[in-house]
């Protein structure tokens, strides 16, 4: 009976009950929010505004700013505590940010930071009515374009985008080993850009690959957005025999970087 409990254990026992229900609330108003962004705001923004780039460019505002604002609900509501290092790294345009995925909130931190972000998302989010809004008014690259998605990202960047990759591909399994996938690093390649990398990691962790939204931690999870210093990809392309052989050395060279890092910088948090 809870009235037999000891009044640490039975606030212990509420406080995870509470997180629980204001984990589902949060979900329920991105998709929520998401929706009327797409039924209403967007519509609305094309209607009113004639330039094409401008129009990119104010959704691109809204989608950071409600993003922001979704992690300020989670913040208020207990569900999470979190810090920002680096922060000032991101204070620049045409950027290639690579990052770790830890966790299925990670592009909501990511774009959150960043007024101009562009992303690589999946087809299926271009057709989920509760992302498809934001996705198309900010013209996020689709990666269903195929052979010219390289192309895409590369021209991405150099408009003055902040491209957000997500090298894995998907989230990072606890019970498997870091793998990345090449396309990452043959955009940094083909369009000689340096890299600027974004380590992110939680403390307990949660939300990751697999996982259900609902199996809330013990306690509030922290999350540490870790802005790091510019990659510069010179060093990959010089020496070697091709791009084939550059993206080689830059992906194995970035698995490394983020598998010690994340573990680093979840252990200083």
């Amino acid at each position: 009976m809870d009235e037999a409990m000891p009044g640490n254990a039975l606030a212990v026992r509420l406080n995870h009950g509470w997180r629980i229900i204001a984990t589902g609330l949060s979900f329920l108003a991105f998709g929520v929010g998401g929706l009327l962004l797409g039924v209403l705001v967007f519509p609305a923004i094309n209607l009113l505004v004639r330039d094409a780039a401008r129009r990119r460019r104010m959704a691109r505002r809204l989608v950071q700013r409600s993003f922001g604002f979704h992690i300020e609900l989670m913040r208020v509501l207990g569900v999470l505590t979190y810090e920002i290092r680096g922060r000032e790294r991101l204070q620049r345009d045409g950027l290639l940010i690579l990052a770790n995925h830890p966790a299925l909130i990670d592009v909501v931190f990511l774009v959150s930071l960043l007024p101009n972000a562009d992303c690589v998302v999946k087809s299926a989010l271009a057709r989920n009515p509760f992302t498809r809004g934001p996705v198309r008014a900010a013209g996020y690259v689709c990666n269903a374009d195929g052979a010219g998605l390289i192309d895409d990202c590369i021209a991405a960047v150099r408009r003055g985008g902040n491209l957000v990759i997500f090298p894995e591909g998907t989230r990072t399994r606890r019970d498997a080993p870091l793998h990345l996938q090449r396309g990452a690093a043959n955009i940094a390649v083909r369009g000689s850009l340096d890299i600027t990398p974004v380590r992110l990691a939680y403390s307990p962790m949660t939300l990751g690959k697999g996982e259900k939204w609902y199996r809330v931690p013990a306690r509030r999870f922290h999350v540490v957005v870790d802005v790091q210093p510019d990659i510069e990809i010179a060093p990959f392309i010089e020496g070697a025999s091709g791009e084939a052989m550059a993206a080689r050395r830059l992906t194995e060279h970035l698995t490394r970087y983020f598998a010690t890092g994340s573990k680093a910088c979840s252990h200083s948090s």
